[in-house]
């Protein structure tokens, strides 16, 4: 497997180095802001985390200088689909509450997602930690999140990267990416071909902002006053952090549970960055458009008060956030309500929101 290990741009500590006399009034890579012992606490606290995510395709066993992974039997054109991504400046909003265990889940969430819009299975998952001073206890944190994620996405955390960089990052902070693989047989890959005028746009609920937007958000909650221990209309006995720290929804299973069971899926899109303008279009052709019905689903509490305290303009909420739809399958029209009623006993809320009409690639309908 591929070594988390801890490191200072990418060059590895050498433990040959200061020993005896020659230490005496010199410097060592601990002085020079990299603890070695801290990184191997780090690797022992999460080897049987990762681990336990492991999947029978998975060889080798963690700490080796690259991960190997078999492929899985049962595919007559296997396609391997990639995808990358980080989490945003939604881990400001950790490091100052001191939360880490969701974050990682975010990571994974938002590469597993985009991945899964061509109707790719993720097989394994990787990613890239760097901190200003490595913190065992508290990154572990961060992974057991990662693995999480994994978990509830099926694939494989078959390794990362863990660099110490003193003087690049402030201490207690840290920034994540990561990385993931899918698999697809050719025949079945979704590339909005198959979608079709009059094809039924189905919404699934996110789970709250997601990982975008946060700039946003940190803005509105610096400048009206709040802490992220203030309370607003939402789940009971949540705070505004806690509602914020929500981990975005990962959709994996269900959509192959749909697609095992016989539902027929022409497109689909993840709703991230740019919300639903930007994102749906990006599953259809040049001349398909999609006419959405806003009143056909009933956006978060937290979306509402993010309108209202910052005097956000209604056309730059969906601009910028998921407004409650975290993900969009669309589907033949006459498969509609099998589809809601398939979602729905997923537990995944799901609404008509909308139709694909002819068009020039536009998403007509949400407010102005």
């Amino acid at each position: 497997m591929i070594d988390y290990r801890s490191e200072v741009f990418g060059a590895r500590y050498n433990t040959g180095l200061f020993l005896g006399e020659a230490k005496v009034g010199g410097m060592d890579y601990k002085s020079a802001g990299v603890d070695v012992e801290a990184g191997r606490d780090f690797v022992r606290r999460i080897k049987s985390r990762v681990e336990s995510t492991y999947r029978p395709e998975v060889l080798g066993n963690l700490g080796g200088f690259s991960g190997l992974f078999s492929l899985p039997t049962g595919y007559q054109e296997p396609v391997l689909v990639s995808g990358t991504d980080g989490v945003g400046t939604k881990l400001r909003l950790a490091h100052q509450m001191q939360k880490h265990d969701t974050v990682g889940i975010d990571l994974v969430a938002m590469c597993v997602n985009d991945v899964l819009t061509c109707g790719a299975e993720p097989l394994f998952f990787l990613d890239y930690l760097a901190t200003g001073h490595l913190e065992p206890a508290e990154l572990a944190q961060v992974v057991d999140g990662v693995a999480t994620g994994c978990q509830q996405a099926g694939c494989a955390l078959l390794g990362g990267e863990t660099a110490e960089m003193p003087g690049f990052y402030q201490p207690q902070e840290y920034d994540l990416a990561g990385f993931c693989v899918g698999i697809v047989d050719r025949p079945k890959v979704l590339d909005g071909s198959k979608i079709a005028v009059g094809d039924a746009v189905i919404g699934l609920a996110s789970s709250g902002v997601h990982s975008n937007g946060f700039s946003l958000v940190r803005k509105i909650v610096e400048e009206k006053a709040y802490t992220w221990g203030s309370h607003i209309k939402g789940p009971e006995g949540q705070t505004l952090g806690e509602v914020l720290l929500t981990p975005t929804q990962i959709y994996v299973k269900p959509i192959h549970a749909a697609l095992k069971a016989g539902l027929t899926i022409h497109g689909m899109a993840h709703i991230t960055g740019g919300g639903l303008p930007e994102n749906l279009p990006r599953c259809l052709s040049d001349t398909q458009s999609v006419q959405i019905d806003p009143q056909s689903w009933e956006p978060l509490p937290i979306f509402q008060w993010l309108e209202q305290e910052g005097h956000v303009p209604i056309v730059d909420m969906y601009n910028t956030f998921n407004m409650g739809i975290g993900f969009v399958v669309i589907v033949p029209n006459e498969q509609a309500s099998a589809t809601l009623e398939f979602f729905q006993a997923q537990d995944i809320i799901a609404n008509q929101i909308g139709t694909i009409i002819e068009g020039k690639g536009e998403v007509l309908g949400l407010p102005t």
